[in-house]
């Protein structure tokens, strides 16, 4: 996947941080790793939680260095609307800081590289492979 670009869910990342050997290998095939505020605000409150927060804060502030980081916009926000309202329309709700996610996925036609099935459910969402 040499020259490939995608958009990181928090998910990828716990795997990271945890040396889950097929994630990490994974991530360094992509040549553009991208992660969205929501994933950064995701990864800062978990290491402010965790038992070391000044070891996981670090670890966050490393892994950052080597990505590109996308903030929310109207576009964003419009994408974010019409996401949730469809998955509350299908029944099927997902938890807030995801739909933000795809949202930034969608905007920026990026797959989404995740664990989480969840987020199957969006339409219009790729994911990496």
């Amino acid at each position: 996947m040499t020259g490939s670009k995608c958009l990181l869910d928090t998910s990828i990342i716990i795997h990271a941080f945890k040396n889950d050997s097929i994630i990490v290998a994974q991530l360094n095939s992509i040549e553009d790793i991208i992660v969205p505020v929501t994933v950064i605000g995701e990864l800062y409150y978990g290491a402010y939680k965790s038992d070391n927060p000044v070891k996981h804060i670090s670890q966050v502030q490393a892994f950052l260095l080597n990505c590109k980081m996308v903030s929310c916009d109207p576009t964003t926000a419009c994408i974010y609307g019409s996401v949730k309202s469809n998955l509350i329309r299908k029944g099927k709700p997902i938890p807030e800081n995801d739909i933000w996610i795809a949202a930034f996925a969608i905007q920026y036609n990026l797959p989404l590289f995740t664990t989480d099935k969840h987020f199957e459910e969006i339409d219009n969402l790729n994911f990496f492979k």
